[in-house]
């Protein structure tokens, strides 16, 4: 009689591996990479290449120190390297961001095991460390175009003005659609984020489910307290958050219905801090948040098998 061999899920195997994923997650942030570079200016590009460059250096000597299997090739390093630079202003000082990267890969990432074992997302959660730590410099908005003059001229986000009524600083729908207005690297151009959405899910990487249900809740929610729909959707880390950041597969729920709750659940808590809360903004925190309640959501929409039994 043969051997029987037997072994634990998975069972289907795929030609897409997490370098596969992670590569198809570069591309498409590469638009907004783009546009924060003509938005902003050759800083900005700094910026990304200083957090970059760190988190690869952090995870590779990391991984070195602890004799673990070296994971840098699989590009999720650069993954949150990009992600965390999107989140930064391009006045952040230059150690502050080598500071918040090597946060975000050794504190929120490898010390709790490395890919796919992080409870949260490592972009996200250095950010609101960093936002933490250094408030000052972390809300230091600058107006596009303006940072290479000897003093660059600080500006409100959309958010910002929004929030304290200054009418005459709030961008038009176009300018929020394009990026021409202050804001993080990576979430002021509306129509990048836009593309790289298009992207991912024309490949397959995300699925629909979590980005519309957290976008629709924060639109309909704005339209219930009467305020300006489009303006709240277009502002602030929204787009960005919902198509790159709550859909982090370590880190939300696997199912259909826990993505949806979890998207609701982001932009219910968005905002509640939006316009109940001391902060213009509040998707950091909602994703956060969110992240230490999807073991649950992912136990309570779990599939469950079908157990057939004989009639007596």
């Amino acid at each position: 009689m043969e051997k029987l061999i037997s072994n634990v899920s998975p069972h289907f195997s795929s030609k897409r591996t997490t370098q596969n994923i992670m590569l198809d997650v570069i591309i498409a942030l590469m638009p907004a990479a783009i546009a924060s570079v003509v938005i902003f200016g050759l800083r900005s590009l700094l910026v990304i290449c200083v957090c970059v460059a760190t988190c690869v250096l952090s995870e590779f000597l990391f991984e070195k120190l602890c004799k673990r299997e070296n994971t840098i090739s699989d590009l999720s390093a650069v993954v949150t390297g990009l992600l965390l630079a999107f989140n930064l202003p391009v006045s952040i000082p230059i150690w502050q961001a080598i500071f918040g990267s090597i946060t975000a890969v050794i504190v929120v990432k490898q010390l709790f095991g490395g890919i796919g074992q992080n409870f949260a997302n490592p972009a996200i959660t250095a950010r609101i460390i960093m936002m933490t730590a250094f408030a000052g410099s972390m809300t230091n908005w600058v107006y596009p175009g303006t940072l290479k003059m000897t003093d660059a001229i600080s500006s409100a986000t959309p958010l910002v003005a929004a929030a304290k009524g200054t009418t005459s600083m709030m961008p038009s729908y176009l300018d929020l659609f394009l990026g021409n207005h202050a804001g993080c690297l990576g979430e002021t151009c509306a129509l990048a984020i836009i593309l790289g959405c298009l992207y991912l899910l024309i490949r397959g990487v995300i699925s629909w489910h979590t980005p519309v249900a957290f976008i629709a809740t924060v639109a309909l929610m704005s339209l219930i307290c009467g305020k300006d729909v489009l303006y709240q959707v277009l502002s602030g880390g929204l787009l960005l958050g919902a198509v790159f950041m709550a859909t982090d597969y370590a880190t939300t729920p696997p199912t259909k219905w826990g993505k949806v709750i979890f998207g609701v659940g982001c932009g219910l808590i968005t905002i509640l801090i939006r316009f109940w809360g001391n902060l213009p903004e509040g998707v950091s925190f909602s994703i956060l948040l969110m992240n230490i309640l999807t073991p649950y959501i992912s136990k309570l929409t779990r599939n469950k098998p079908l157990v057939g039994g004989a009639k007596s």
